[in-house]
Order: C-alpha cells, then structure tokens, then sequence
C-alpha cells in the first residue's frame, strides 16, 4: 500500500450560476477564503471545497456533500427561512428525516441541484 502522507481532502462541486452559488454558501455559514473569476475556495468548520464556474446537469445532480451539524430540525428552519426570501432560485429543502444509518438528515439542494446532507448523528 502507498502512503500518500495526505495532509487533506477537498471536493469541487459545480455551479450553474457562479455568482448565486458563492453567496448561497456563503448565506449557508461557509467562509469565502479564496476566489477568481472561475474558482472559490470555502471553509465550513476546518473542511474545505472547491466552487466552479462549471455546470454539467448530470454531474451537478448526482453531487452530494454531507454536512454533520448539532440541530437538524433548527438547521431546515434557517435554510427554509433563508430560501423564503426568494434570493436563491432552485434552492430547497428538505424537513428532517431519520435515515436508518443512525442520523437525522435534513436535505438541501443548492440552486444548481447539489445535494447536502445537513447531519445529526444520534447520540449513543
């Protein structure tokens, strides 16, 4: 086996709208540490990923990032609130729901169809 000595791991997920998308993430608590005309750098909570200028509707609709939080419930009342203010075309959400791996999920599909899975892990 090799040993990459891997330091991290970052995902790039796609946009439709580069613009949208940045401030969506943004309005979602994801911190803005880099960006170009067609690349944004984001952190949420020490994790890292990737923002493209680059749409391909397959891609983007089979694209999933999953997001551990401590309130579900609360997480689907911010982001529902948050979609309420019409800003952010295409986005949705999802009320909570218990997925039998252990987690209640709430689901959120950003407004190019990437799904994240906002998390709750039961607590043992």
């Amino acid at each position: 086996m090799i040993d990459l000595r891997a330091q991290g791991l970052r995902t790039f997920i796609p946009s439709r709208d580069f613009a949208l998308s940045k401030a969506f993430y943004a309005a979602l608590g994801c911190a803005l540490e880099w960006s170009d005309d067609n690349l944004a750098l984001f952190n949420l909570a020490g994790s890292r990923f990737y923002l493209q200028r680059h749409y391909v509707q397959e891609w983007a609709e089979n694209s999933m990032l999953q997001i551990a939080v401590q309130d579900a419930a609360q997480c689907f009342k911010d982001v529902s609130a948050l979609i309420a203010e019409g800003s952010f075309p295409g986005a949705r959400v999802a009320p909570p729901r218990h997925e039998p791996y252990g987690a209640w999920v709430a689901y959120v599909w950003d407004p190019c169809g990437v799904l994240l899975h906002l998390v709750q892990w039961d607590q043992t």
